[in-house]
């Protein structure tokens, strides 16, 4: 009898020891606060300090939310997630010596969301905002991307240099003070890249804001941008390039300002349409090269350069 009472008196003590054994199931959705620890959990209750700590005990697929203001450090993304700030104050992270804000290295299928985040880049060669390498889709939105510089490769606002046919979606995002604002470069063979801009702002780059770089090997790069700004940037506004006689990228330009850049518009080996947009202010309108083609719609503004004004081929608006 009394053996039976130890044994049951034992049970519920490894019952209540099982149930408060360590346990690292991941959540479908995380916080971070400026508050918490990455020794935590990172549920809503006891939040995690760090991106790259919330990031590690969030489910495929799930979420990360900012709780507060903060430093939340740079990280690498592995897997499809989203990382969302709505509004709550600046959800921050500095790039310096050579660095990255955010690496994203995601399987094929894996599809990315930032949202309301602040990259910015500290003291000279500060490295690069976002880095794109592999996964289905990135999508940037509400972000503010500043101070990245170096030379290439170094100081991108946001580098995508998918390795696999990837889709790019930026939307009310600035891009300002980096060596190239946004830059689009695939790396793999045979691939397709499709891209959307919208309401985004490439300002005051050492080099360009929007640069489109096609190789001898990649496929057809789709790029549209609507409601956008390229000003103030040293060298390019908007440029679109294909390798020497490729003419596999295609850049839409729409309802866009190309404004006091040393070049407006160029195309290299690629094609460039352009409807409901201006350029002006630039040392040169807009350029061509190779078996490149620029289009108009024959509703744009260009005018103001001091060479580069001559309207471009007018195609039928449908």
């Amino acid at each position: 009898m009394i053996k039976i009472t130890s044994l049951l008196l034992v049970a519920p003590v490894l019952a209540f020891g099982l149930h408060l054994a360590p346990a690292q199931a991941q959540l479908s959705r995380t916080f971070v606060s400026s508050f918490g620890n990455d020794a935590n959990n990172c549920d809503r209750p006891t939040p995690c300090r760090t991106f790259s700590g919330a990031h590690a005990k969030t489910n495929a697929g799930g979420e990360i939310v900012v709780l507060d203001p903060g430093a939340y450090g740079g990280l690498t993304i592995t897997k499809s997630i989203s990382i969302v700030n709505d509004g709550v104050g600046a959800a921050s992270m500095c790039v310096f010596r050579n660095n990255v804000g955010i690496t994203i290295d995601g399987g094929s299928d894996d599809k990315i969301m930032l949202r309301g985040l602040t990259i910015y880049g500290v003291g000279a060669n500060s490295g690069n905002g976002i880095v794109f390498y592999s996964g289905k889709a990135l999508n940037v939105e509400n972000c503010v991307i500043r101070n990245l510089t170096g030379s290439s490769p170094l100081g991108v606002g946001i580098a995508f240099q998918p390795s696999s046919s990837s889709n790019l979606t930026v939307s009310n995002t600035i891009a300002t003070d980096n060596t190239n604002a946004i830059l689009v470069l695939p790396v793999g063979a045979a691939i397709n890249v499709k891209a959307v801009l919208q309401r985004v702002e490439m300002l005051n780059s050492a080099t360009s804001g929007l640069l489109v770089v096609g190789g001898a090997s990649t496929g057809a790069i789709n790029i549209t941008v609507a409601d956008s700004v390229a000003a103030n940037n040293t060298s390019v506004g908007f440029s679109a390039g294909s390798a020497p006689g490729q003419s596999a990228t295609s850049l839409m330009l729409i309802r866009s300002l190309a404004v006091n850049n040393a070049l407006g518009l160029q195309a290299a080996d690629a094609t460039l349409r352009v409807g409901h947009s201006t350029v002006t202010g630039n040392g040169i309108g807009w350029q061509v090269s190779g078996a490149a083609i620029l289009r108009s719609y024959g509703d744009n503004n260009i005018d103001g350069n001091p060479n580069g004004n001559a309207p471009p081929i007018t195609t039928p608006m449908k």
